[in-house]
Parts: structure tokens; sequence; C-alpha cells
């Protein structure tokens, strides 16, 4: 049931956004001028990722203290996404159970709708030093998508941490099409965090591909 609300819950917030791009303007705002690079898709379960990757513009930089997602953990956002906290303390038991999948809490969100894509990187936060990042992945999956298929595990870096990667396809009953879904997983001093992509469809989730990569690569802890 908790499963159930949480999904509907993501879709309704989704609709949302997805309505305020429309009316808000007769298109998606148009997104700065990238470099151009080669049109080279990774398929699903493997840790490469398109050349597109390294043409995204760097803003700033959060997780430290004073930015606006004070984490476990720091790393580089795409200009103009725009990050914000979330604050789960003293939530009631509903939105608490929202806030949580598996064994983190939602800590931050970074909004991809300046930049002209509907969708988000969500960084997710707790346990403690000694858990294990993929298992706290898997229950982080298995809490977020109950239906899903194509579900594949790799071992990768984050920075210069151990990570784990998951690509999968989230075939929700809520969803109108299967989704394409990715998430990484890091063991840091302060526990388990975890970051992961979401968007509208599988076409905003290629989008904004440059954007996950920026932050997987340039992290590090805090």
């Amino acid at each position: 049931m908790r499963g159930r609300a949480r999904r509907a819950a993501v879709t309704a917030a989704t609709a949302v956004l997805a309505l305020g791009a429309v009316t808000g303007c007769s298109s998606k705002p148009e997104p700065e001028p990238q470099p151009a690079a080669a049109d080279t898709k990774a398929g699903a379960g493997s840790t490469a990722t398109p050349a597109a990757a390294g043409s995204v513009q760097k803003g700033a930089t959060i997780g430290g203290p004073g930015s606006p997602c004070p984490m476990p953990v720091t790393f580089d956002v795409a200009a103009r996404w725009k990050p914000e906290a979330v604050e789960s303390g003293g939530a009631d038991d509903e939105l608490g159970a929202l806030l949580r999948q598996g064994p983190v809490t939602l800590v931050c969100e970074i909004d991809a709708k300046p930049a002209g894509n509907i969708g988000f990187l969500r960084v997710w936060a707790g346990g403690t030093a000694g858990d294990d990042a993929r298992e706290a992945l898997r229950a982080f999956v298995a809490d977020a998508a109950k239906s899903r298929e194509k579900e594949a595990y790799t071992a990768t870096k984050a920075g210069g941490l151990d990570a784990v990667e998951v690509t999968y396809l989230n075939t929700d009953e809520f969803l109108d099409e299967p989704k394409k879904e990715r998430a990484f997983a890091v063991t840091t001093p302060k526990g388990v965090v975890v970051v992961d992509l979401g968007g509208l469809d599988s076409r905003e989730h290629e989008e904004m591909l440059p954007a996950y990569e920026l932050a997987r690569k340039s992290l590090r802890t805090g």
C-alpha cells in the first residue's frame, strides 16, 4: 500500500510539472546550445555512457555546508538545474513514507525544468557506514518500482568512490508506457547515498543522462 501511494504521488507530481511546462509556454524552454556529440547509446546494464555526457555545462557544486542541499557527498550539477533540499523532519507517517525508499530518505531534488527538461536528479541518504551499497540499491529499486524488467546491477565508480549502478525498465501500472530508470549508490562514512534520475518518460531520461553522469563523475565525500 505504501509503495502504491508513493507511486501515485510521484505520478501526480510529474503530471503537475508537465502541465506547468505546457501552460507556462508553448513548448519546453530551449536549453543552452551544447557542443555536438556522437549519437552513442549504452545498452541496459552497461556502464558505458552517451558521448553527450561530456558536453553538459557545469553549474553549481552542491552538498557542502552552505549549499542548497547539505549532504554526505558533494557533486556538480548541470547548468540551470535547480537544487532544493527536502526536509523530512517532523513529517507525519504518511508523508514520511513517501519520502523513504528502502533504507534511504529523500534529502535533495535537483529540478531539470529550468534547463528545458521535465524530471529530477534525486538524492537519498540513510543507514550507517557499514551498510552494503548494492543491497541498499536493491531495496531502493524494489520499493521504487514493484513491476520492472531488464534490471541489471554493475560495479562502477562515482568520482573516486566504489559504486553500484542499476538500470531497469519501469513497467509500473501507473505509467502510460514502460520507462527507463537509472541510479547509483555509494557507501560513505555517514551511510549510503543513492542518486537516481527520474524523468517524465524514456526520452526525457535519455536527454538528462549527461547531467546524471556529471553528478556521478564529480561525486566525492563531503
